[in-house]
Order: structure tokens, then C-alpha cells, then sequence
């Protein structure tokens, strides 16, 4: 409500900093040291949940180098291909043009990396993608 003066009157609400560093010096603030623990993840339980899930995945994943990386896109053109489940649904759900597209994309990755790449990395990816080129045919043959 309004009061005569024009003011607004009633509970409002609160601003406070939870920013870790100052805005002038750039340091730590010693109030605000660790203000994240215990509001938001506090409030909602399956945001504190998520956030453990993340780092503990995190913690058990592989080191990303070339090679994991072309592993990893191969095995999404697969899972298009319908040769793997989707991890998501456990259903083999086939999408030859989403296939295609990342076949495409090791292609191009393949000529952009050529005189880059080590002679395992370039035998991986020429083995990689002779392999999901003759599946690409097969699954097209299969239509």
C-alpha cells in the first residue's frame, strides 16, 4: 500500500551481495568466504544432488584428448546408425540423416587436422570413418 506521501509501505525485500570478490579491490571479501554453501543448494535438495552427480561423473571421466573426442562423436554416429542403444532412453532409435551429418563432421575434422595429427590419431580416424561409412551405406541400403 501507498501511504500519503507516496512511499510504499509493507515488507519489501532484501538485496545482499553474495559476490566472493570485491568489485573495487578484486579481492576475496572475508563476508562472503563460502556464501554459496547452504542457500540455494539448501533450498532445493535435487539442485545439491545434481551438483554431487556432476562432480563425481566428472571425477570418472576419461581425459579428453583427440582421440577420446573422435570416440565420442563416432559413437553418436553410431547410436544415429541404430547399431547402439541411446543411453538416454535405452531404445535403439535410428536417424540416418543425423548420422550423415556427424560422418560429415568427422570428414571435415579429418581434412582440417591433416599433416596435425600423430600416426595413431590419423589411423584412428581413417579407421573410424571407413567403418561408419560402410554402416552409413548399409543403413541407407536398409530403407
Amino acid at each position: 500500500m501507498a501511504s500519503e506521501d507516496g512511499k510504499q509501505e509493507g515488507k519489501g525485500f532484501t538485496v545482499q551481495d553474495r559476490r566472493r570478490f570485491s568489485p573495487e579491490t578484486g579481492e576475496a571479501r572475508a563476508d562472503a568466504a563460502d556464501s554459496r554453501e547452504g542457500t540455494a543448494d539448501s533450498a532445493n535438495p535435487s539442485v545439491a544432488q545434481a551438483t554431487a552427480s556432476s562432480e563425481a561423473q566428472q571425477e570418472s571421466l576419461p581425459e579428453i584428448n583427440f582421440s577420446t573426442f573422435v570416440i565420442s562423436l563416432s559413437t553418436q554416429a553410431l547410436m544415429h546408425l541404430g547399431e547402439i542403444a541411446s543411453p538416454i532412453s535405452g531404445k535403439i532409435d535410428p536417424d540416418v540423416l543425423a548420422a550423415k551429418q556427424m560422418i560429415d563432421i568427422l570428414g571435415m575434422i579429418k581434412e582440417k587436422t591433416s599433416g596435425n595429427l600423430n600416426a595413431n590419431e590419423a589411423r584412428l580416424m581413417q579407421e573410424i570413418l571407413f567403418d561408419l561409412r560402410m554402416k552409413y551405406v548399409e543403413a541407407v541400403k536398409k530403407r
